[in-house]
């Protein structure tokens, strides 16, 4: 069984890492820097970034930001935002990210991925998929949830699996922000269908929810309200899942 990573998200604009609900009411949390090396020392297994600017204004990535957290980083990191092209990917891995999430142009050009895969290998390709619920099935959103697709998510996510995804970033526009748990009925679809790993995506802000989103399916459970806000302390989080019975990673090691 593969060990449960609790994984920080900061969602980058103009440099500084905010937070919203559903996408929208966006307040400031900080130094994108200072916030990675705070969850690092934490105890968190990996960090995403996500600049949400760059897609909905059709600007690059903020490349310098990533550049900047690497350089105190020593955990795996996921940066997505802006990433259209092959080119784009590449300019984020050499500055330092690990692996690179692509959302909307991935929607646009599905074949995206299997040049991702192909470049960089399934590893370094992460999908990112938001999802809204309509009626008894989730849709694709895309632009930062301004867009609705017509795409249903969970075959959406399948296919970016057979297109050379390697993980799955899944996030729930309903749940995102709200502290109300996760969407266990689209974890549970989206996992049953996938055989590679899934990252677990808003709403989570107890215990519970955690532990049930790796029931769910999820390998990696991803929040960041809580952890921006240090309404939750990451150490005490994975101890309390450890002791709930979800197997945990232990971080890095000092």
């Amino acid at each position: 069984m593969l060990k449960t990573r609790i994984i920080p998200c900061l969602d980058v604009r103009d440099g500084r890492v905010v937070k919203g609900v559903r996408f929208g009411d966006i307040r400031d949390a900080g130094d994108p820097v200072e916030a990675s090396a705070r969850y690092e020392a934490e105890g968190a297994d990996e960090i995403v970034i996500l600049d949400i600017s760059a897609t909905p204004r059709e600007l690059a990535h903020g490349y310098e930001v990533v550049g900047a957290v690497r350089e105190r980083l020593r955990l795996p990191l996921t940066v997505g935002g802006g990433v259209r092209t092959v080119e784009d990917a590449r300019r984020l891995l050499e500055s330092g990210a690990d692996k690179v999430a692509v959302n909307t142009a991935a929607v646009r050009e599905p074949e995206l991925l299997e040049a991702l895969a192909a470049e960089f290998g399934r590893q370094c390709v992460v999908l990112a998929v938001d999802a809204r619920r309509c009626g008894t099935s989730w849709e694709v959103v895309v632009r930062s949830g301004a867009d609705r697709t017509g795409r249903d998510a969970v075959e959406w996510a399948a296919e970016g699996e057979r297109r050379g995804a390697g993980e799955v970033l899944l996030t729930s526009w309903d749940q995102d922000g709200t502290k109300a748990g996760y969407d266990i009925p689209l974890l549970e679809s989206v996992c049953g269908r996938l055989r590679c790993p899934v990252i677990a995506s808003g709403g989570a802000a107890e215990v519970d929810h955690f532990v049930d989103g790796a029931r769910a399916g999820a390998t990696a459970l991803l929040a960041a309200s809580i952890f921006h806000f240090q309404e939750v302390a990451i150490a005490d989080l994975k101890s309390a899942l450890a002791d709930r019975g979800v197997p945990m990673r232990r971080g890095l090691q000092r």
